[in-house]
């Protein structure tokens, strides 16, 4: 057993590590909940902490004086309860400190620009600190889970009826990166594709060995889908997997020498996962997607993960972020084309099946979902025979941008068959490649295709909106609702029910999704890194 030793006295304190129910009404069967730190050190309740100095969380509360400028370290270190002797604060302590720290400087050495400010540099390794800080071990057996444990008390009557009961197969042993170890404590399929890009930079390995866990049979469902997080896993995350492997098979080595085994590792399990999207998401079969929050919680006027009773709701986000998976799995098969002339139909496959999705789309009336009246890419609500535009402006209409993708055309040399199916359906079908009005030939650094989701007519109105600090544009990055609804909200009635959606950037002011969760106006990062490189993209040809 391990115990912290100090260099000056403090107080520890503990508590449980359950959510406080007042906040939203309710009652907690435990006085000791996550936010007692918080009321004990700032509310000052003594009451807050468990005074028999035990639970799942413990703090050390330091009470220190800092004049302005000035700085304060407190040190610590783990010490056996058997070996007392040990737990020094001498030379020998400062000197491992010391050399930890020229290690650390060495490893961001070989793996930052030189170029970087002291500062850029400081702020990239916390950041950098922070991912490696939330790897976790993740242990989560579902049939056990449900079943309960045989040596304890029994669940209660139904538990074998409850949360994940469609994931038995699910045996999760696993280090996992977490979006937080302490709030979160589990993974986000999504959020883990980004974080698996981020960790590439430092640590390619476990960037690869994360992307392909989920895609392992003791992750992802029999019928292809990938278990969104733990509230849920059947819920449906943004499908960026495909785009997060291509990125990391990219980071893997120079060009010639990447490793080629992952991709087509991962490419295998995605078939099954994108084959799982269409099946179950396009309940028309006309390339129109639904998928539920997608991740973006409540951005809608309503619960978009929730049933219609007398409705359907066709997504723009959902489609798009099809599209986008094509480009990226039509990327992949390119690539290992280059080797093994079994992934050339394919290629073909996603190439036709993007050009479907784009027109789909992009056709006005029927099933698209560009509105014509607000020029921008809107989610559309079918019911009782009519169709009606969500008219709202948000990170919904913007994911069609994220669908560009560029295709060397030295990357089809020696793809015969490709090439001779892409040109005859090009000349064959022209009722459907008039949609991809970007695709053509140009001499930028050798020439390419370009595959876009949006027309060059379409693109241009929504990046009017997206660069007017009047709607999407902030100092800090584009916002993920426009702020033409602080002042103008779009509203609606649903079921009898009034709803809106208005600008709020900071915490929300609806209990969807908790109540702590807002998609209504603030920055979300990842969307923001997705959007300028769909730019650079397009730019770069």
């Amino acid at each position: 057993m391990s115990k912290p030793y100090l260099t000056q006295k403090a107080e520890w304190i503990f508590t449980e590590n359950e959510s406080n129910n007042e906040i939203w009404g309710g009652h907690n069967e435990k006085p000791y909940v996550k936010d007692s730190f918080h009321k004990y050190v700032i509310e000052k309740n003594i009451n807050a902490v468990n005074p028999g100095k035990f639970g799942t969380k413990v703090a050390c509360h330091h009470i220190l004086r800092i004049p302005a400028g000035g700085t304060a370290v407190v040190n610590m270190r783990l010490y056996s309860s058997k070996s007392p002797k040990n737990h020094s604060f001498g030379v020998n302590f400062n000197n491992i400190i010391s050399r930890r720290y020229r290690e650390c400087q060495a490893f961001y050495d070989d793996k930052m620009p030189s170029t970087l400010t002291k500062e850029e540099r400081n702020v990239s390794i916390q950041a950098y600190a922070g991912l490696l800080w939330t790897k976790q071990y993740y242990h989560y057996r579902v049939k056990e889970w449900l079943a309960g444990d045989p040596n304890n008390i029994r669940p209660p009557l139904g538990h074998e009826k409850g949360r994940n009961t469609d994931w038995p197969h699910l045996d999760a042993r696993d280090i996992v990166s977490m979006p937080d170890c302490w709030e979160y404590p589990w993974f986000a399929v999504w959020d883990l594709a980004f974080h698996c890009v981020v960790f590439a930079l430092i640590d390619v390995d476990f960037a690869k060995q994360q992307l392909l866990l989920v895609l392992r049979e003791w992750y992802q469902h029999p019928n292809g889908a990938l278990p969104a997080y733990e509230f849920n896993f059947s819920d449906v995350n943004p499908p960026v997997h495909a785009w997060a492997c291509w990125r990391v098979y990219k980071a893997s080595g120079p060009e010639g020498s990447r490793d080629r085994v992952f991709l087509a590792r991962a490419f295998q399990k995605l078939l099954l996962n994108f084959t799982w999207w269409v099946n179950r998401k396009d309940i028309n079969g006309e390339h129109i997607f639904s998928g539920g929050f997608l991740g973006l919680d409540n951005i809608g006027v309503f619960d978009r993960s929730r049933p219609l009773s007398d409705a359907q709701l066709e997504q723009a986000d959902g489609t798009a972020w099809m599209g986008f998976y094509c480009i990226y799995m039509l990327k992949i098969a390119l690539e290992l084309a280059e080797e093994d002339l079994v992934y050339e139909d394919v290629a073909s496959k996603f190439f036709e099946h993007f050009v479907s999705i784009a027109d789909a789309m992009n056709t006005i009336g029927g099933s698209g979902l560009w509105d014509e009246a607000s020029g921008f890419y809107t989610d559309k609500l079918k019911r009782n025979g009519e169709e009606l535009h969500l008219s709202i402006r948000s990170l919904v209409g913007l994911v069609p941008f994220f669908a560009v993708g560029n295709i060397p055309l030295s990357k089809m040399v020696g793809l015969e068959g490709f090439n001779r199916r892409t040109r005859w359906f090009l000349d064959n079908r022209e009722d459907l490649a008039k949609q991809i009005t970007f695709m053509e030939e140009r001499d930028h650094n050798g020439a390419a295709y370009l595959l876009a989701l949006p027309t060059e007519d379409r693109a241009k109105r929504v990046l009017k909106y997206v660069f007017d600090e009047n709607e999407f544009l902030s100092p800090f990055g584009i916002r993920s609702l426009s702020k033409y609804h602080e002042k103008n909200p779009f509203q609606m009635d649903v079921c009898g029910e009034r709803m809106s959606v208005e600008y709020v950037p900071g915490e929300s002011n609806t209990s969807m999704f908790g109540g702590n969760s807002n998609w209504r106006g603030p920055i979300w990062f990842p969307m923001n890194f997705l959007f300028i490189e769909a730019l650079e993209r397009s730019y770069d040809l």
